[in-house]
């Protein structure tokens, strides 16, 4: 049985708006494992990426608890890194500096900060780009800096909110294809990834396992395993009933 890095039990979250409560996730339970690739999918509105932001410490859930390596989460940690759709990245520095934010709060002496940074960027296929700003760099370019920023602080849980979404498809298949690599070839520190998504065909050409959560208030509506090898024909016959399931949940 593989460890269990990640667990998230009962958690809800509500709001108040004008005097009245609005429950927008329902007592969602589930755990994340070593070495796995987990995809979060739903409709719109269902809460995806306000679950990975309270797995990020970023956001408390309204009721339940959610535990990293058995320790209750209650704020960020370093362990946990966070992708963000939209890169996030600083205009007025370099991909290096930017990448060398993520270390900011670590005892790390300057120089090892820059040796870190240039090796992170090194390992998304940037060397020779660091002293690029964001203004000069593509949107690949853009988001390979955001995965060395979230991977530079050494994280065991990678999390990506929609990060290949405002790519085009051709550098959106390239880049699954390396973080892919990285991962399966122990590139990094990372041992599981959490990733939301709207596109079915990236989710199934990625995941171990795929959580879909339903309409608001969310509860989980389906859990699948996913045990094809990589890499993946998505044309295949095994993986159109992947798809065919998946379509079917959302729709």
């Amino acid at each position: 049985m593989p460890k269990t890095l990640l667990e998230i039990d009962g958690v809800s979250l509500s709001f108040l708006r004008d005097n009245v409560t609005f429950k927008v996730i329902d007592d969602i339970s589930f755990s994340v494992y070593d070495n796995e690739f987990l995809s979060i999918i739903g409709p719109s509105g269902c809460g995806k990426s306000t679950l990975i932001r309270m797995i990020a410490g970023l956001i408390k859930p309204s009721s339940g608890k959610i535990f990293y390596r058995g320790n209750q989460i209650e704020h960020p940690s370093s362990k946990i890194s966070l992708v963000f759709q939209n890169f996030a990245l600083l205009p007025w520095l370099t991909a290096l500096d930017n990448v060398k934010l993520a270390l900011d709060n670590t005892s790390l002496s300057e120089y090892d900060k820059q040796i870190r940074s240039m090796e992170m960027l090194d390992k998304v296929n940037l060397k020779g780009f660091e002293h690029a700003y964001p203004g000069e760099m593509s949107g690949g370019m853009k988001q390979r800096v955001g995965i060395a920023r979230a991977v530079a602080s050494r994280p065991e849980i990678l999390l990506m909110d929609e990060p290949f979404s405002s790519l085009d498809e051709l550098t959106a298949s390239q880049l699954r294809g390396e973080i892919i690599y990285m991962l399966r070839n122990r590139r990094i520190s990372v041992k599981s990834v959490i990733m939301v998504s709207h596109n079915i065909d990236e989710v199934a050409s990625l995941s171990d396992r795929v959580i879909v959560m339903s309409k608001p208030p969310s509860k989980i509506k389906d859990r699948l395993v996913i045990e094809e090898k990589y890499p993946r024909d998505i044309k295949s016959r095994k993986m159109g009933s992947v798809i065919s399931r998946l379509y079917s949940d959302l729709y």
